[in-house]
């Protein structure tokens, strides 16, 4: 038996697709940089806390940054899995095309709702959010 993905003799190799998300995003992993995006600006929706900045053009890092949190007040380590999970799947879909190249995001989840809200209104709410974000006006970046 052969795995899936190793080509049979006389086939030719199936091209593993790399996604839109993959490609573009990249995931905040220090601290600095979700401290950073702490201070800048903050858009709530009912299923998550959306925080967002635009970085300085001498920082480093180019494309659009994305990262994942959930404090213990979301539940036990299986919640906060799920939730960040469901977080990721909302970035993955949505902020390639939403969001704007040079800025960092971040996701907080909320606890009770981010595990439990339907996927649709998760989705609407970050359409919602990086909308709000962007359309500040008379507020610093």
């Amino acid at each position: 038996m052969t795995p899936p993905d190793v080509p049979v003799e006389g086939q030719q190799a199936k091209a593993t697709p790399t996604s839109a998300a993959q490609s573009c995003l990249s995931v905040l992993k220090k601290r600095a940089d979700f401290l950073g995006a702490s201070r800048a600006r903050r858009q709530g929706t009912a299923g998550f806390l959306l925080q967002a900045r635009q970085r300085a053009p001498d920082e480093n890092g180019t494309g659009i940054r994305v990262g994942f949190t959930c404090s213990k007040k979301v539940g036990n380590a299986v919640t906060r899995n799920r939730a960040k999970r469901r977080l990721r799947a909302i970035a993955a879909a949505l902020l390639p095309r939403l969001g704007h190249t040079g800025w960092d995001y971040v996701l907080v989840g909320r606890p009770g709702v981010t595990v439990d809200r339907p996927f649709d209104a998760l989705l609407s709410d970050l359409e919602q959010a990086v909308s709000a974000i962007h359309n500040q006006r008379g507020r610093k970046p």
